[in-house]
């Protein structure tokens, strides 16, 4: 199969539960790493235009509210964010699905809390409805490693490609040298190399 590069004209981003309470029951990548990650796509989505949905479960409870960060990051996203009450597959709740489709993007960038349970079982449908699906694995985490190393292997056997943070922001820039590669450089990489 030919390589058909992931870009900001074919893309759209999910982001799902990147909330302050889940975040913290991730233990197979450590806390900080997971949040820089969640946030730098975020910052490359906005500079690129890329089409992001955001969605949330159960913030009253445990779960916690969404970063703080991606309000400031995606206001917009953050205000129109889908509040799932409980629904595990976020797919499986038709106001994202719609929010989904309606990106009208057929390339899925999805970056989830847990991998294990917020991210494969979405990964999961959008491949089976018949997307082309990247999942950020260091944009997220498990409880525990057996369990993320589970989900990641389930999700690629399923036919998800399997990328990191760095990868993915490479691939949708194609090129430092546009201005938007510019900016992401100065904005999003280095400040991450420097943290």
């Amino acid at each position: 199969m030919a390589f058909e590069r992931f870009d900001a004209a074919s893309a759209a981003l999910l982001l799902i539960d990147h909330q302050v309470g889940t975040m913290g029951w991730v233990k197979s990548i450590p806390f900080e790493e997971m949040k820089r990650n969640a946030l730098m796509l975020a910052n490359t989505a906005r500079i690129l235009k890329l089409p992001v949905v955001l969605t949330s479960s159960m913030e009253e409870y445990a779960q916690g509210p969404l970063l703080a960060e991606l309000a400031t990051i995606l206001p917009n996203e953050f205000a129109a964010r889908i509040k799932r009450v409980g629904i595990v597959n976020a797919m499986d709740d038709e106001n994202f699905a719609a929010a989904v489709r309606a990106t009208g993007r057929r390339k899925i960038i999805i970056a989830g809390v847990t991998n294990d349970v917020c991210t494969v079982f979405p990964a999961l449908s959008l491949v089976s409805d018949g997307y082309e699906v990247q999942v950020i694995a260091d944009a997220g985490g498990s409880p525990s490693a057996v369990g993320d190393d589970m989900a990641l292997r389930r999700m690629e056997k399923a036919g998800v490609t399997l990328s990191s943070t760095n990868q993915v922001i490479a691939e949708l820039v194609g090129s430092w040298g546009t201005p938007e590669g510019g900016v992401i450089v100065q904005q999003v990489m280095m400040p991450a190399l420097q943290s």
